[in-house]
């Protein structure tokens, strides 16, 4: 789409030296997504992996779960008065035979970069709403030295951030710290969706033995996320919420925050991280 980033003029003072020069920013721009064509839910993004970002939240919807579930993806045309394509209208057109969810006011969501989802439902709902239960039998460990090494992996495959410096990231990785995918977006459940969205056009999904680093906060949407695509490990470089503590706990999940390097809080879960030797 080549709208990543955008370039404004600001006045920049180093040393008390004042000047003038072009900086580079990260784009945001809302995002409409509609299902079978109706408006579902807004929310504010960075340009790219639309396609993945509006299928990825669908997942964590518990609307779709395969590839299969998802008859086309598209771009909706005459998004303005005057009939031009924004790019920023995408609606997903599910398969036959795959239920609709009812769509309401209340239904419809307005999702921002910062919160997410906000006033999103219970533990109950997301327990109900999973289509793989099986995430707490998932006996994938991680090596706690290897875990405190993936945010610096993470960081290096951060293309748009060393140019904007305004972006957060998504990192899935394998129990061997494969690095198998990363996302940068304006919003850190952006970022998620995208990564869980491309895994489902892969057929990928549930993502068993796999771990999910994120670059900000562990919130209850976050941990959301990691449970409906069959995610066991979820790792943040900051602190999680209780909700979402209560979430790993209830459903199996293994939450990991303050990842800096070796030294790392591990909330739920704890059995599928293997601890140096003589920390046991």
């Amino acid at each position: 789409m080549g709208r990543v980033t955008e370039r404004r003029r600001v006045v920049r003072i180093r040393g008390g030296a004042v000047g003038s020069r072009p900086d580079t920013l990260v784009a945001e721009e809302p995002l409409e997504i509609r299902l079978n064509g109706n408006p579902l839910a807004i929310t504010m993004r960075t340009p790219g992996d639309d396609f993945a970002l509006a299928v990825g939240f669908l997942a964590s919807e518990g609307v779709v779960a395969h590839a299969s579930d998802v008859q086309a993806v598209t771009y909706c045309e005459g998004a303005t008065e005057d009939g031009s394509n924004t790019y920023n209208v995408v609606n997903v057109q599910l398969a036959r035979g795959v239920p609709v969810p009812d769509i309401t006011l209340e239904r419809n969501v307005y999702t921002t970069s910062s919160c997410g989802l906000c006033g999103k439902a219970s533990l109950d709902a997301v327990r109900t709403a999973t289509r793989f239960p099986g995430l707490a039998a998932d006996p994938v460990r991680v090596g706690a030295d290897l875990l405190g090494e993936l945010p610096d992996r993470l960081r290096a495959a951060q293309k748009v951030f060393d140019r904007t410096g305004g972006l957060h990231a998504a990192g899935l990785f394998s129990a061997e710290g494969e690095l198998l995918d990363v996302r940068e977006d304006v919003g850190r459940h952006n970022a998620v969706d995208k990564i869980v969205g491309r895994a489902l056009q892969a057929g990928r999904l549930p993502l068993a033995g796999a771990v999910l680093l994120v670059s900000g906060r562990a919130s209850f949407e976050l941990a959301q996320k990691a449970v409906m695509a069959g995610i066991p490990v979820l790792a943040a470089v900051s602190a999680p919420s209780s909700l979402a503590v209560d979430l790993a706990l209830e459903s199996g999940l293994t939450l990991v925050g303050f990842l800096r390097g070796p030294d790392m809080n591990i909330y739920a879960g704890e059995h599928r991280i293997v601890l140096p030797a003589g920390r046991q």
